[in-house]
């Protein structure tokens, strides 16, 4: 667990942004959308407390400077905010949360019918597609030694991979579903299970068995 019982995660994620270079509070709201919005997403809100909050405990510092008329304060991390990003990454953290409103209406489609399904993984592949774009460009980016922060990119290739693959599971999983509701009455709960998928989802969830054995 933490050792601060006050910081959470996003203030461990805003710290390791510090880390980087110093941000202004737009700067950093902004670049949590940018970099990490795909694997912590925040509420903008929250994104501006917290820097705040790492000032009232030691671990930035702010400082006042203009940009023409409008003044805007900067956050630095400072070396206690180093020592404290430091004992947080050495915690092994908690696994996913997965949260998805279509898998969740996929779950109850036999209240629905088959093409409401269908097009809620139309609606899944599409999501995909369109999220995997952005991660395509950050790819190309960085093999192009063209990346913002091409210093990083040993770190970001790890979390980069992570995503490209969820993204690529998600298009494949509504093609292989939407050829079996294809297949489905206009009614999902009078849709009978194929054996030979449920065999093969059997197949597939030994993984980690093969692994232990």
């Amino acid at each position: 667990m933490s050792t601060d019982p006050a910081l959470t995660p996003t203030s461990y994620a805003i710290l390791g942004l510090l880390a980087v270079r110093p941000w202004s509070t737009y700067e950093l709201a902004r670049q949590m959308d940018r970099s990490l919005g795909r694997i912590w997403p925040r509420a903008q809100s929250k994104l501006y407390e917290e820097p705040k909050k790492l000032v009232h405990h030691s671990l930035a510092e702010a400082t006042k400077e203009g940009v023409g008329r409008r003044p805007r304060t900067v956050y630095t991390i400072t070396a206690e905010g180093r020592r404290a990003l430091a004992r947080w990454l050495r915690e092994p953290g908690t696994g996913p949360v997965l949260e998805c409103e279509q898998l969740l209406k996929v779950f109850f489609a036999d209240s629905g019918t088959s093409a409401d399904t269908l097009a809620t993984l139309r609606a899944a592949r599409a999501w995909a597609e369109e999220r995997n774009q952005e991660n395509l460009a950050a790819a190309r980016a960085y093999l192009a030694g063209q990346a913002p922060f091409q210093e990083r990119a040993a770190q970001t290739v790890l979390v980069g991979r992570f995503l490209t693959d969820y993204y690529r599971l998600v298009a494949t999983w509504a093609e292989w579903a939407t050829v079996i509701i294809q297949q489905w009455p206009d009614s999902p709960g009078d849709a009978a299970a194929d054996p030979s998928e449920m065999a093969e989802t059997v197949r597939r969830a030994s993984w980690s068995t093969a692994v232990n054995d």
